[in-house]
């Protein structure tokens, strides 16, 4: 069973450097994006629900309502559209408490008159003990706690989604990526969920706070980022390890 373990772990830890030595020497490479959801949306955008007119003076109309015409709505509806999406976080929590208990308590119990049986026995015990104080409890308890918890966080995006699947009830599930490469370092933007049509703005813009089931993810790769990971022995002691 420890020799299990221990090719697992090794397989594991082969598996996670197999992505570092991608860029060990070089810059890391960007995703390619032949392989992406989005432009497999684009592609594919689906069977269309309805027959569009495709004539030439409806094209040529000013008030067709097309998106190419002049009062044509020009916001995302449809599989393999494209729409941009505004991250604007600026969170602050701050939270204190503070407990303070305290409690003592004093118990006697004494038989001083018992048939008698009290001072018949003081005379057998030595000197200074007596019944007359048979039992006698004290206890006391004192706990104090405080806790605090600060948090700022504050981010600030902007990036272009696009519409990969159109759901029964109309809502739109987009998702976009973004990869920017400076020197040895690659930065990545994800972004996903779920919107409606008419939250979408007449700029074809939509904010985080819109989004249902939101998944924002901004990191990197690259040399730097290796270096601030511990290593992968490091990690699996730390979680086996009970202290």
């Amino acid at each position: 069973m420890m020799y299990r373990l221990l090719i697992a772990t090794a397989c594991g830890a082969l598996l996670q450097s197999c992505g570092k030595l991608d860029h060990i020497g070089q810059a890391p490479s960007l995703s390619p994006q032949t392989q992406s959801v989005e432009r497999q949306a684009m592609v594919f955008s689906g069977l269309p629900t309805r027959t569009l007119d495709t004539s030439d003076y409806r094209r040529a109309s000013l008030w067709s309502g097309d998106e190419t015409s002049l009062f044509g709505d020009r916001r995302a509806f449809t599989t393999g559209d494209i729409l941009t999406v505004m991250v604007e976080i600026d969170d602050k929590a701050e939270i204190s408490n503070t407990t303070s208990r305290s409690r003592s308590s004093q118990e006697n119990l004494g038989i001083p008159h018992l048939l008698g049986f009290p001072q018949r026995r003081n005379k057998a015990l030595p000197d200074g003990a007596s019944l007359d104080s048979a039992v006698e409890l004290d206890s006391s308890s004192a706990s104090q706690g405080n806790g605090s918890v600060r948090r700022n966080e504050k981010l600030t995006l902007r990036i272009a989604a696009t519409v990969v699947d159109v759901l029964p009830n109309g809502v739109l599930r987009i998702e976009g990526t973004q990869e920017v490469r400076v020197n040895f370092e690659l930065r990545e933007l994800f972004v996903s969920g779920f919107v409606r049509r008419a939250d979408i703005t007449r700029q074809n813009e939509i904010t985080y706070d819109k989004m249902a089931s939101a998944r924002i993810s901004y990191g990197g790769r690259g040399q730097i980022s290796d270096v601030q990971q511990p290593r992968v022995g490091q990690q699996v002691l730390d979680a086996i390890l009970p202290f």
